[in-house]
């Protein structure tokens, strides 16, 4: 049975008090959780986030990573210099990344292709918007951005992790119903399996307005293996009941 893994994405929050506090805090409370547990903080602060949380179980994830190796691409981070901070997990193709910088499924699966060169393990995101999902699109959408990131990273896809993360339920308190979350992570499993003779170790997690209300009738789910968790995670304790959710 593979270990759940929860990963807290603090998107463009934070500061040097407030990262220490919050660190400090699951850090101390993460006695016998039963998953993986990473925070995946804004670039600025991977060194302090890094040394915070040495010598415990919390792993150490980035927002986003260039799809190039180097090179003349000012204000972009390469997956090597992530590695160089202790980097285990980033993600990639994230909702907010593909509408606000309109990242392609191209390009989010050559990111894929970066991370997993560098030895980090991406958590590659796909998801329909609401429009999509009323149009009854949502399963041609999310098999679509899987398929580019399947076609060029071949047989290393079973070294990934996908988030379903619906559009529509990120960061407006709307979730999809366990059920519904349930159906999609189903077909993504179907989609990976037929890719890769070891999909079944690929986690499959569920992002969109995961909270500590929500989040054990969803990590029930026989296809959802974690969460990745935003505004929830910036609050100790109720990040911190997500994770003993998780087992």
């Amino acid at each position: 049975m593979k270990r759940k893994l929860i990963a807290g994405n603090w998107k463009m929050n934070g500061s040097a008090a407030a990262n220490e506090a919050l660190v400090r805090e699951l850090t101390g409370g993460m006695a016998g959780a039963a998953c993986t547990v990473a925070v995946c903080v804004p670039a600025p602060y991977l060194a302090q986030v890094g040394a915070l949380r040495a010598g415990s179980p919390l792993e150490l994830g980035a927002q986003d990573v260039s799809e190039h190796a180097e090179g003349a691409f000012t204000g972009e981070v390469s997956a090597a210099m992530l590695r160089e901070f202790g980097v285990r997990y980033v993600i990639v193709g994230h909702s907010e990344r593909r509408q606000y910088h309109h990242e392609t499924d191209a390009v989010v699966a050559d990111k894929t292709k970066a991370a997993l060169a560098a030895g980090i393990t991406p958590i590659v995101c796909v998801g329909e918007t609401l429009a999509q999902r009323e149009a009854g699109r949502t399963v041609d959408i999310v098999k679509r951005q899987m398929a580019a990131v399947i076609h060029t990273n071949g047989h290393c896809i079973s070294e990934i992790v996908v988030a379903y993360e619906p559009v529509w339920a990120i960061g407006t308190g709307r979730t999809a119903t366990p059920e519904q979350a349930q159906e999609v992570h189903a077909v993504l499993r179907t989609q990976l399996k037929a890719a890769s003779e070891h999909a079944d170790r690929i986690r499959l997690l569920y992002g969109g307005s995961m909270n500590a209300a929500n989040a054990a009738d969803l990590l029930a789910q026989p296809d959802i293996d974690g969460g990745l968790v935003g505004g929830a995670s910036l609050k100790a304790a109720d990040f911190l009941r997500i994770i003993a959710a998780a087992r």
